[in-house]
């Protein structure tokens, strides 16, 4: 409910009560009978003091960026419950009533998705709400975070930016980049006896050389996604190979398609050309033995990718081939993680068979003590990679398929405009006739100033309102707290995460004044959306 350019006409928006704030219950909305034992001098101090105070316990905002997003949001998911959002674009009369609504209670469990995560807004787990009759002057403040500003995504030691995409090592790779010199040095051992102690500076060549290798296997992934205008959000390499994250899904399935099989056919290229580079190096050498080495272990990742389950490349390619298939990337994305679910099983009890049994190329008299045990943990850690990514692939296609449904016009308080010197007294008391939930400071000419902050309202006693001008609560606008009321879904949070805040202005595409946008609203909604059956 806001009045448009303050001409007085509020319109239909979301009077959805804000969730009730812990700090000192709001009176009723007309204080307009101060306390008598209240002194008259010093009332402005006094008044300037509480605001002073109410701006020091205002929600306190850190910024940072998004597999998300993202990284895409990560969310608590509630039980679900009636959609009470209004129908897009109603405007009605200044005289027409507040429509009526259900209030949401969240549930305590739900799902979260994969990042980015920092990504997401921050989810209110049990902050109860008030009652949907309430208005503006006894409605409380979420007790939750807005989305946070994206930053960069780190992830370890920053290598460069290819193609304006960063690539961070993880820690986790020195881990497995000393393993591989240890295992791989003891096979040169058995090899090339001579070279001595020196076969471990060949086997930490072979490590960084095959993780290279894997480097390009992502940039392959990159380079395609960049093709088809989806932002990279980073390459990492970790302990088992690399992640490109990409911070957007495809937009058919003959791209989907494309993005995943690029990956695993760089590997096998990369296989081909180590192969014809073995032709002319004698077999028993250390450019031999490296050679070989890394045309067996591309061979290796370019077969494993193909494996048709997610989170792997080949369960990419299934997902795109179902989607083409039903029409649906959702029954794909479904169809593709059960599989890499079964896969992962598939890993955890088949590998340390293989590895016993010598089908692995091993003697299976040497496979007992810690060999096994070895063994065993490597095939957990697959497996359980596996499973995790096939969760997580299924929990960011759920929320890529809620997402458009927050739009930045269904989720809009009404709002009126207040000048700056109205008492807060007079600013709720023309709030609560107009149905509205949101007061917007503008200038004599109504331009908008600033916007009053919900929570430094319900510190301010009744018997104190009527003393304190709304220019005490308001927040400055900055160009960043000014959305257009068109945005909806990854764009309207991408938007609010790059400024934190707890309200922002709605404008129409004209620049009049829509209404407010209350973050809390945007994460009750998300929870909201993502809470129904996809």
């Amino acid at each position: 409910m806001d009045e448009s350019g303050g001409s007085g006409h509020p319109r239909s928006g979301n009077d959805e009560p804000a969730h009730q704030h812990a700090g000192p219950a709001a009176p009723t909305a007309d204080p307009e009978h101060p306390d008598a034992d209240a002194p008259e001098q010093g009332a402005d101090a006094a008044a300037a003091a509480r605001s002073e105070e109410d701006t020091a316990d205002a929600p306190k905002h850190d910024s940072e960026t998004a597999e998300t997003a993202a990284t895409a949001p990560s969310a608590k998911t509630p039980a679900s419950h009636e959609d009470t959002t209004p129908d897009e674009g109603e405007r009605p009369a200044a005289d027409a009533t507040p429509s009526q609504h259900t209030p949401e209670h969240p549930a305590a469990d739900g799902n979260g998705t994969e990042t980015a995560p920092e990504d997401r807004p921050a989810t209110p787990a049990d902050a109860p709400h008030t009652h949907p009759d309430r208005t503006l002057a006894h409605s409380g403040t979420a007790r939750s975070r807005p989305p946070r500003r994206q930053k960069d995504p780190g992830g370890g030691l920053l290598m460069g930016r290819p193609f304006g995409v960063p690539v961070y090592v993880a820690p986790s790779w020195f881990l497995v980049a000393a393993l591989i010199t240890w295992v791989f040095g003891g096979q040169l051992d058995r090899v090339l006896p001579e070279l001595g102690a020196a076969r471990y500076l060949v086997s930490l060549f072979f490590a960084v050389a095959f993780y290279a290798s894997v480097l390009v296997h992502e940039l392959a992934h990159t380079v395609a996604a960049l093709r088809f205008k989806l932002p990279v959000r980073r390459i990492q390499l970790q302990f088992f190979g690399g992640v490109s994250e990409i911070e957007k899904e495809a937009e058919t399935p003959g791209r989907e398609f494309v993005l995943a099989f690029v990956g695993p056919l760089l590997s096998l290229v990369l296989a081909g050309l180590f192969y014809l580079a073995m032709q002319p190096v004698e077999p028993g050498t250390v450019p031999g033995v490296l050679l070989a080495g890394l045309m067996i272990s591309n061979l290796i990742v370019a077969a494993f990718n193909l494996l048709p389950g997610l989170p792997l490349d080949g369960g990419r390619m299934l997902r795109a081939v179902v989607w083409k298939i039903t029409g649906k990337p959702m029954s794909g994305t479904i169809a593709a993680a059960w599989v890499g679910r079964a896969l992962a099983v598939c890993v955890l009890i088949g590998l340390p068979l293989l590895t016993q049994s010598g089908a692995l190329g091993s003697n299976a008299e040497d496979n007992v003590g810690m060999d096994t045990v070895m063994d065993a943990l490597l095939a957990a850690i697959l497996a359980a990679i596996i499973w995790t990514g096939a969760g997580n692939s299924l929990r960011m296609a759920r929320l890529r398929e809620h997402l458009p449904e927050l739009r930045a016009r269904n989720l809009t308080r009404r709002a009126v405009p207040v000048e700056t010197n109205t008492p807060l007294s007079e600013a709720l008391r023309r709030a609560n006739e107009a149905g509205a939930r949101a007061l917007v400071v503008v200038d004599a000419d109504g331009e908008p100033l600033s916007l009053v902050r919900e929570a430094a309202i319900v510190g301010v006693p009744e018997h104190r309102r009527p003393w304190v001008a709304v220019s005490g609560l308001a927040q400055d606008l900055t160009d960043g707290m000014r959305v257009s009321v068109e945005l909806a879904g990854e764009d309207l949070l991408d938007t609010l995460r790059a400024t934190p805040a707890t309200e922002y202005l709605v404008v129409e595409e004209t620049g009049e004044i829509y209404g407010v946008l209350s973050a809390a609203d945007v994460e009750r909604a998300f929870v909201k959306a993502m809470a129904r059956p996809s």
